[in-house]
């Protein structure tokens, strides 16, 4: 009878132990850079869909918005000459590509550009096939269709970024407050607001975003060698993730966030050693082009 008591109280102190280790387990965060930039074509819906075949847990994106105020995938405000040609087939020039402005076309005119079928000399890897520009609400369908058929795969976080031109209000975007509201529309009535982060170089929408929808987890994108500090005092609070340039992070850094309570995680991380090197500093997650060397992470 002893034994089968002490049997019980070893067990009883073991399970609680357990559950505790499972409850911190730390999560390492993969995010597919506009989907798997480096394998297909960006910011499309089949790039989301490979990024989460090849085991990518967030899908990172870029979005504008058009004429007729519909949310669309997109790096710029307008088509880029390095990966769009014209509804003709006319490769589009560095030197006109602004004229190609999203901000003053409906979708209807949007879609008809091919942004998957130009070689990219940056990703010579990258599968090439004619595809348009999606809208937001559309990728968002299209990838929870695809993650309901496959049984043991876990329903992906969005990580969607405001794209805005400094001082571009009223010519390639709309006020920071309506950017905001447009792309809250669509979450709200897709249902993913557990799963999603809003990530923006621009502070006025980060603002407006926590003080509307407090509860929705946010994302600081830093691009130049900047102190910590004052970045976060400029933005007026903490956000979920500070997302710096990957060479601009250091030991330092990360236990700067960490010391805060905020996660960091840097953007781009294109090959295993720096992805490995990443890991060791204490990072909470990559934003990478290739999802695929995620199996090869250490």
């Amino acid at each position: 009878m002893k034994k089968i008591i002490l049997s019980f109280l070893l067990l009883a102190a073991v399970i609680p132990q357990t559950f505790a280790q499972k409850k911190t387990a730390v999560v390492f965060e993969v995010q597919g850079n506009r989907g798997a930039r480096g394998l297909m074509p960006e910011n499309t819906i089949p790039g989301m869909i490979k990024a989460l075949e090849l085991g990518a847990t967030t899908l990172k994106m870029e979005v504008v918005i058009s004429k007729d105020k519909k949310v669309v995938v997109s790096q710029e405000p307008y088509f880029n000459h390095s990966i769009s040609l014209s509804p003709n087939g006319e490769a589009i020039t560095l030197k006109n590509e602004k004229k190609f402005n999203i901000y003053k076309m409906n979708y209807e005119e949007i879609k008809q550009f091919d942004v998957g079928s130009k070689p990219n000399s940056r990703f010579p890897y990258q599968e090439k096939f004619r595809i348009e520009k999606p809208l937001l609400e559309n990728l968002i369908d299209k990838v929870e269709f695809f993650v309901s058929k496959k049984k043991k795969m876990a329903k992906p976080h969005y990580n969607i970024e405001t794209k805005l031109i400094r001082k571009g209000d009223g010519e390639f975007q709309p006020s920071p407050a309506e950017y905001v509201e447009l792309i809250m529309e669509i979450v709200k009535a897709k249902k993913i607001e557990n799963r999603v982060t809003i990530h923006s170089f621009d502070i006025r929408s980060l603002q407006y975003l926590h003080e509307k929808y407090p509860h929705i987890q946010t994302s600081l994108g830093i691009d130049e060698k900047e102190d910590f500090e004052n970045n976060i005092k400029a933005l007026g609070f903490k956000p979920t993730i500070y997302s710096p340039y990957f060479p601009l992070v250091g030991k330092g850094l990360v236990d700067k966030c960490h010391a805060a309570g905020i996660k960091i995680i840097p953007w781009t991380v294109n090959t295993v050693k720096d992805i490995n090197y990443a890991k060791n500093l204490g990072v909470d997650g990559i934003v990478t082009d290739y999802p695929n060397l995620i199996a090869e992470i250490k």
